[in-house]
């Protein structure tokens, strides 16, 4: 269990997973560039906050919700948690019945092969799961660029895969470590190409670098 004040923002797991280097820039050296992409997504979580709740047939649904977990060492915010009216759920403080919380993220793009936003949204499952306790068995990512909703389960095994980033993140902040960087085809859509320097870090070390620089009037 983790106190408080070593909670980690949950957002950043979508970093670390796409990008360990990104995710430190960010979140251990506090540097941020924002471009066209990162843009387009912050004003869709702004729309997708812009109401606290909403009764719809035998959904509530509540935007923005405050979630933690000091099991994984936590805390941030869901898009949208839809309560849905069944016999299986939990009673709720300014409710009649009984309600399953269902997590919605939002996404700015198109469904990913890797896992990093599905791990987002099973974080903020087992978050609702350990502040409500209750067993959450999907949820849903709506992508904004194909307007549709994917269908997200959380099995054991991507459950594990939450678990285990947590304790990295931990390890490398507790450490202020940023990895070096694993170059790819996304970093050329990164708003922090010019900060992280992918190509600069693939061929040589900063150490490397700064002595060649030193060394050039030699």
């Amino acid at each position: 269990m983790y106190s408080e004040e070593n909670y980690l923002p949950l957002s950043g797991l979508q970093h670390f997973m796409f990008c360990r280097r990104q995710w430190a820039l960010i979140h251990i050296e506090q540097q941020w560039v924002e471009n066209e992409l990162t843009a387009e997504g912050r004003i869709m979580h702004e729309k997708a906050h812009s109401e606290e709740r909403e009764k719809r047939g035998d959904k509530l649904i509540v935007r923005g919700l405050r979630v933690h977990s000091s099991r994984l060492g936590t805390i941030g915010q869901c898009d949208v948690v839809e309560f849905r009216e069944s016999p299986n759920g939990i009673s709720l403080t300014d409710r009649e019945g009984l309600y399953l919380p269902y997590p919605v993220e939002y996404k700015r793009g198109s469904s990913m092969v890797n896992d990093a936003d599905r791990a987002q949204l099973c974080a903020q499952a087992m978050c609702l799961e350990e502040m409500l306790s209750i067993d959450i068995r999907e949820g849903a990512l709506f992508y904004g660029e194909t307007r549709r909703r994917e269908i997200v389960s959380f099995p054991d095994e991507l459950r594990d895969k939450v678990t285990r980033a947590f304790e990295e993140m931990h390890e490398l902040y507790a450490r202020a470590y940023t990895p070096k960087v694993k170059t790819g085809a996304y970093c050329r859509n990164c708003s922090l190409n010019e900060l992280c320097l992918p190509k600069l870090m693939k061929v040589k070390s900063v150490a490397k670098y700064v002595e060649a620089a030193l060394c050039e009037d030699c």
